[in-house]
């Protein structure tokens, strides 16, 4: 993070427009997966739900058609079961009806029961007491019958039965030494279908399938007749595996190629039921949720984003400012080096950071020579020049990373030098000597005389000893006759020109 120096001169955090940039990204990325979080339960909850009024819709239709089933089922097997008795043979038609079909069910949508002989010949029928002659010995449900003993209730193919279209439902007939006999044959016409399905309240792109055991389609609605009587293939996803008892698949079905979630239920019948909703009705209110929380968001976001970027370009304005102020505050004005300012809390620092790592630290003390009398003589104008022209030659010898150059006070100038042992100080002061002497030419002749002090510092030492010393080896260069450089010897003050 970027500091700024207080007036005690202690660096200070600065607020960054980075940060506030990042840290309103990182907001913005935080409200968003909380809110897509959000969404997605919502989405996960409308399917939970639709899952779970499909499964009712699905039970409640498998019981009734169980049941009804159920009902018929057992009247065909009162009527094989009668057949067996001898003494159903020995009574007239008329009592024989009664005893068959006394107690066979009769509802509008169940056909009349018939009973073939193992050649396949009508020799039975609820509706008449005289039946014509009919033979059914090429149909499925017979031969199953005569060739599978143990098949008992059988379903056939929807198919066209006695003028209507049904699902044919056959017993066989079986003597008692386990003989085939025959058949009892009863149907369950599509109406039965088309008025269950007509007491639901389904909505546009709802669907129900009854299905066989062998996945063979008994009934679907919206009803289509070409989709009657066929067989559905594994597809992707729709499988038997996929799509077991009790189970639910989200996807294109066999049949069309609308999304639909589906839920499968099965009874104690052959028949299973599924029953499907397309995913579309199903996401319909939280897709129009996820639309308007999300403009919301969006429009949070660009408000979001758009105040952090006007906030950050205002922060790197007053930051510019500052830096502007900070300089105009730790500048002299007329030499363009540091101010005594500036140079008390850089001394200050580089002190501190010399006691923990026990390294040296030098400072010089530079004023320039007979300067009082030159500017009497030639007018502060030109005293000025002088000493803009001495910090030029301080600037040039001292480049380093943290050396301070500044002017301490009038015509004096220190400069600061860490990590510099006292050869190394004298150097550069001669260097800086040398320069002054080059530049004069002319009538302007000026002079520096220098006082160099460098000391390890230890804890409890104060920065006013090196100041000190410096102050005092300058003095001994004014006295020694001016334009040198004195090393001051810590902690003695030997003066050595």
């Amino acid at each position: 993070m970027p500091f700024r120096r207080g007036r005690d001169g202690r660096r200070r955090p600065r607020l960054s427009a980075k940060l506030l940039i990042a840290s309103s990204v990182a907001t913005v990325i935080g409200f968003s997966a909380i809110c897509a979080s959000v969404m997605l339960d919502m989405r996960r909850g409308e399917e939970e739900l639709a899952r779970q009024t499909l499964e009712n819709l699905a039970s409640g239709i498998d019981a009734d058609i169980s049941r009804n089933i159920e009902l018929y089922d057992l009247s065909l097997r009162a009527v094989a079961s009668n057949l067996e008795t001898p003494e159903t043979s020995n009574v007239s038609k008329e009592v024989r009806h009664l005893i068959l079909f006394d107690h066979a069910a009769s509802a509008k949508h169940f056909g009349a029961i018939q009973v073939f002989n193992a050649d396949g010949n009508l020799t039975i029928d609820a509706a008449s007491l005289d039946p014509q002659p009919e033979n059914r010995r090429d149909e499925e449900y017979f031969t199953v019958h005569r060739d599978h003993p143990d098949v008992g209730l059988f379903i056939s193919r929807p198919m066209l039965h006695r003028g209507a279209y049904a699902i044919v439902l056959s017993r066989r007939i079986t003597g008692a030494g386990g003989q085939f006999l025959g058949v009892v044959v009863g149907s369950v016409r599509f109406s039965y279908f088309h008025d269950l399905f007509g007491r639901l309240n389904l909505t546009p792109g709802d669907t129900i399938t009854v299905l066989r055991s062998d996945r063979t389609i008994i009934m679907r609605t919206p009803f289509d007749l070409d989709v009657i009587g066929k067989t559905l293939p594994d597809t992707a996803g729709w499988t038997r595996e996929r799509l077991k008892e009790g189970s639910w698949f989200a996807g294109k079905g066999p049949i069309d190629t609308t999304p639909r979630l589906y839920v499968r239920r099965t009874g104690a019948s052959p028949l299973h039921v599924v029953v499907g909703k397309p995913l579309a009705s199903i996401f319909n209110l939280w897709r129009t949720e996820a639309i308007r929380i999300g403009a919301i968001m969006a429009a949070l976001i660009v408000f979001v984003l758009s105040t952090a970027l006007f906030l950050a370009r205002e922060i790197g304005r007053r930051a510019d400012a500052e830096d502007r102020l900070e300089e105009m505050a730790t500048t002299d004005a007329l030499t363009g080096l540091r101010n005594r300012r500036k140079f008390d809390a850089e001394i200050e620092l580089e002190w501190r950071r010399a006691i923990r790592h026990g390294v040296p630290i030098a400072l010089m003390m530079i004023d320039a020579d007979h300067f009082k009398a030159y500017n009497d003589t030639y007018g502060h104008q030109a005293g000025d020049q002088v000493l803009v022209g001495i910090a030029i030659c301080i600037s040039d010898a001292v480049r380093r990373a943290g050396e301070c150059a500044a002017r301490f006070g009038g015509e004096e100038f220190a400069v600061l030098l860490p990590g510099t042992d006292a050869i190394e100080a004298f150097k550069t002061a001669e260097m800086i000597r040398a320069k002054v002497e080059q530049w004069c030419e002319g009538e302007i002749i000026t002079t520096v005389s220098i006082g160099v002090a460098s000391m390890k510092p230890v804890v409890g030492q104060q920065w006013g000893d090196l100041v000190e010393a410096a102050d005092k080896a300058l003095y001994a260069a004014k006295a020694n006759g001016r334009n040198q450089s004195v090393l001051a010897r810590v902690p003695q003050i030997a003066l050595v020109a």
